[in-house]
C-alpha cells in the first residue's frame, strides 16, 4: 500500500537533488553561487525645499546643483563601481578605500564629490547663520579669539581657494581650524573631522552671483550656515 506521504516525499527528494546539482555546478564553475548584485547608491533627499534657501541661493541654482551636478557625480560613481567589491561599501568607505590610488582617481573624484555635496547640503539651513550654539561658540572663541574672527577666516579661506574647491570648518587635535581643499579633495581622508563646508565650485553660485564669489560666501555664512550641524559633528 502506498504511504499517504509518498508523493510529497518524492517531490521533496527531487527538489533536493536538483538543488544539489545546481550547487555542484556552481562549485565546478569556480565557487559558490554569487550573491545578488548590490543596489546602486541612492541620492539622499535635500534637507529643505528647493526654494527654501532663496534669495541667497535660488531654486534655479539649487535645481541645477543638486539635480544635475550632484546627481551626475553619483551616477558616474555607480557606473564605475558596478560589479566590483566597492559596490558593497557605504560611500564613506569607498572614499577611504580609493584615496591616493592613482588607478582609482575617477572613482575617488566621483565618490568624494558625492559625499562632499551631501555634507554641504547639511551645512546649510533656511534662516541659518546667527549665533552659534554655546558649546560651539566656546570652541570658536578658544581657537580663533572670537566668533567673528572664525567667520572671517572661513570666508577668506573659501573665497581664496584658487579655482574649484571647498572651504571647511574642521576639528583637529581638540581645536577648530579652517582649511580649504581643491576639486574633490576632502578632510574625510585625513585625521581632521569635518564640521561644515562651503562649496566654491562655480556651479554652486554662478547663476546667482556670476564672478562675485565673496558675496556668495559671505551671504551663506551670514544667513544659511548651519552651526547646529557643526556642533553635532563635533560630538
Amino acid at each position: 500500500m502506498t504511504h499517504p506521504q509518498g508523493p510529497v516525499l518524492a517531490a521533496d527528494r527531487r527538489g533536493f537533488l536538483l538543488a544539489s546539482a545546481g550547487l555542484a555546478a556552481g562549485v565546478a564553475l569556480g565557487g559558490l553561487p554569487r550573491r545578488a548584485q548590490a543596489a546602486p547608491l541612492a541620492l539622499p533627499p535635500l534637507p529643505f525645499a528647493d526654494n527654501a534657501l532663496a534669495p541667497v541661493i535660488s531654486a534655479n541654482t539649487l535645481g541645477f546643483h543638486y539635480g544635475k551636478h550632484h546627481m551626475g557625480y553619483l551616477t558616474n560613481l555607480n557606473k564605475l563601481i558596478a560589479g566590483t567589491e566597492l559596490a558593497e561599501l557605504p560611500l564613506e568607505k569607498i572614499v577611504a578605500a580609493v584615496a591616493g590610488k592613482a588607478d582609482k582617481v575617477g572613482i575617488f573624484n566621483n565618490a568624494a564629490q558625492t559625499w562632499n555635496h551631501s555634507f554641504y547640503w547639511k551645512s546649510l539651513k533656511p534662516q541659518g547663520g546667527g549665533e552659534p550654539p554655546a558649546a560651539l561658540k566656546q570652541m570658536m572663541e578658544a581657537s580663533f579669539g572670537s566668533v567673528e574672527a572664525c567667520k572671517k577666516e572661513l570666508a577668506a579661506t573659501a573665497v581664496g581657494q584658487f579655482a574649484s574647491g571647498w572651504g571647511w570648518l574642521v576639528a583637529d587635535g581638540g581645536k577648530l581650524k579652517v582649511v580649504k581643499t581643491g576639486n574633490a579633495d576632502t578632510p574625510l581622508t585625513s585625521s581632521m573631522k569635518p564640521l561644515l563646508t562651503i562649496d566654491v565650485w562655480e556651479h554652486a553660485y554662478y547663476l546667482d552671483y556670476q564672478n562675485r564669489r565673496a558675496d556668495y560666501v559671505n551671504a551663506v555664512i551670514d544667513k544659511l550656515i548651519n552651526w547646529e550641524f557643526a556642533l553635532h559633528n563635533l560630538g
